[in-house]
C-alpha cells in the first residue's frame, strides 16, 4: 500500500506552525528535528541550527503531516499551488477544525453546504498553508 503524506516547508516557523496545527487539528508531534540535531550540524550555517530539519505530526484517524523549514542554500518561495484536505466524520469536527485553522487566517470559502458533503469551507492559515475543510462526505457518483 503506498501512503500520501503532505510535506510542508516554512521559512524558520515549522515548530510553531506545527504547535499550532496540534492544537488546532488534534494532533500528536510526534518527530521534531533540528538541524543541530542531525550529523550535519557542524556544516550547517549557525542562524540555521534551530531550524526544524523534519517534523512528523500524527492525526486523530491515522492521518500524517510532515514539514521541515527550508534549507538553507534554498530561496523560500512560500507554499502555493496545493490545498491540504481534511475530511471529517461530522459537522461539528470540521468545523471546529475550520474555525481553529482561521484564526489569524483567512477564509477564503465559508463553510457552507455542498453536494459533496454537509459543509465545506477553504482557509489559508495564518503560515500561508491552504486547506480545504470538509464534514461528513456525501456520496457522490458521476453522470
Amino acid at each position: 500500500m503506498s501512503e500520501l503524506i503532505p510535506y510542508l516547508s516554512y521559512d524558520g516557523n515549522c515548530a510553531e506552525a506545527l504547535r499550532f496545527y496540534e492544537r488546532a487539528l488534534g494532533g500528536k508531534i510526534e518527530l521534531l528535528v533540528r538541524g543541530a540535531d542531525t550529523p550535519m550540524a557542524a556544516q550547517m550555517p549557525k542562524a540555521h541550527a534551530e531550524r526544524i530539519m523534519h517534523g512528523r505530526l500524527a492525526l486523530a484517524g491515522g492521518g500524517t503531516l510532515y514539514a521541515g523549514d527550508c534549507p538553507p542554500h534554498m530561496a523560500y518561495q512560500g507554499i502555493h499551488g496545493v490545498g491540504v484536505t481534511l475530511n471529517f466524520e461530522t459537522v461539528e469536527r470540521a468545523s471546529r477544525a475550520f474555525n481553529a485553522l482561521a484564526d489569524g487566517g483567512k477564509v477564503t470559502m465559508p463553510l457552507q453546504p455542498m453536494f459533496w458533503a454537509k459543509i465545506a469551507g477553504m482557509v489559508t492559515d495564518r503560515f500561508g498553508v491552504p486547506w480545504i475543510v470538509n464534514g461528513e462526505l456525501a456520496s457522490v457518483t458521476a453522470q
